[in-house]
């Protein structure tokens, strides 16, 4: 199966070819995955680097760092970004909570100093000088916190992934061409308006770009999304799902928006941790990317934003950086994306229903 997961990554959603340098990023749990991965890539005539992460030694970094090493920005990393052809990421923890006990100063501090490069990961994603994809293995740590056993979670992965299909590659076609159809409706789209319990909230969205996401980028896939105009939201919304950053959870989110930015925040847990975020920078009061879940083979919620933002019969709103190439020109260092369901919630826009139930309605994408 990893073979499998393998070659959908390489062929699919990133295209390696011959002279291309391949970054890998995973712990040490996906191994399996990432074997398959170094042999897919040297078929394919691209050279391979594999770069190990480690939960705690990311624990170690942010509690021993002082605040001059918190601020450092590498060169080396900065390199890395800039000539790299493709990045594939592997999210596989070995525990979901490693800065658990780090001081939510420390983070904030260490999310402006990397800024730069997510400035320059956003430019190369948006001029298409880069390929990549963030995908997820199953460690044990993922299905623990998700409420799943280790098989069961193994089973969700890959069917969220379309693995369990003959053929993957040929899935996610067909998805893609679904999902067009419904971001060329919303790139039609001057305002919308999100209703549902305990929320009613509109963005102008005129100019800006739908992106399809049919797994190139995100593996899994399944959601169109795009950059509001970072001055139009107003309104309150309240996210369903805890929102996590880094292992730390925030539950029972509610913010209230006026003219595009975030002037009240609450939270039934964790609301110190979520105003500490909002003051990262400027821009991490404003909504960078306005997205809608779209892939119905996922329907549980795991605590793994990967998996959550492509929940079917969902929305979800990321404070933050905007990506460049939806027109969003919102500027942060954090890119935080909070998950509500919408099952029993509409949608309109320019003032017509064109979502109910979690669904777009078959007449406005037929």
């Amino acid at each position: 199966m990893y073979r499998k997961f393998a070659k959908l990554l390489t062929d699919y959603c990133t295209g390696v070819r011959k002279g291309d340098e391949v970054f890998i990023n995973a712990s040490f749990a996906a191994y399996p995955l990432v074997r398959e991965l170094w042999r897919a890539v040297v078929e394919r005539g691209g050279y391979p680097f594999f770069n190990p992460r480690d939960d705690v030694l990311s624990e170690i970094f942010y509690r021993y760092a002082d605040e001059d090493l918190l601020r450092h920005y590498s060169k080396i990393e900065e390199t890395i970004y800039e000539l790299g052809d493709v990045f594939i990421s592997i999210i596989s923890p070995t525990h979901t909570k490693p800065l658990a006990s780090v001081d939510p100063v420390k983070i904030k501090i260490r999310s402006q100093a990397r800024r730069k490069l997510t400035e320059i990961f956003m430019k190369r994603d948006a001029e298409g000088s880069l390929r990549w994809v963030a995908t997820a293995y199953p460690t044990n740590a993922l299905a623990q916190e998700a409420g799943m056993s280790p098989l069961e979670y193994e089973e969700f992965v890959f069917k969220a992934l379309k693995l369990h299909k003959e053929d993957p590659i040929a899935e996610w076609v067909n998805q893609a061409e679904w999902q067009e159809r419904i971001a060329n409706f919303l790139n039609k789209v001057s305002e919308l308006r999100i209703v549902s319990e305990d929320t009613d909230l509109t963005l102008r969205v005129d100019g800006r770009i739908w992106i399809n996401d049919d797994g190139k980028n995100n593996m899994p896939g399944g959601e169109v999304f795009t950059g509001p105009h970072e001055d139009s939201t107003e309104g309150y919304v309240t996210f369903t799902y805890p929102a996590v950053w880094r292992g730390v959870e925030v539950e029972g989110v509610k913010l209230v928006f006026k003219r595009g930015a975030v002037v009240e925040a609450h939270a039934i847990k964790g609301e110190e941790f979520l105003k500490r975020m909002l003051e990262t920078d400027e821009g991490a009061r404003r909504l960078g990317e306005a997205a809608f879940g779209l892939n119905y083979d996922i329907k549980r919620y795991t605590k793994e934003i990967l998996f959550d933002e492509k929940i079917g019969g969902t929305i979800h709103l990321a404070l933050g950086a905007s990506y460049p190439k939806t027109g969003g020109k919102n500027v942060s260092a954090i890119h935080w994306d909070m998950v509500k369901d919408m099952r029993k919630g509409k949608v309109y826009a320019d003032g017509d229903l064109i979502y109910e139930g979690g669904k777009f309605l078959e007449d406005v994408i037929s």
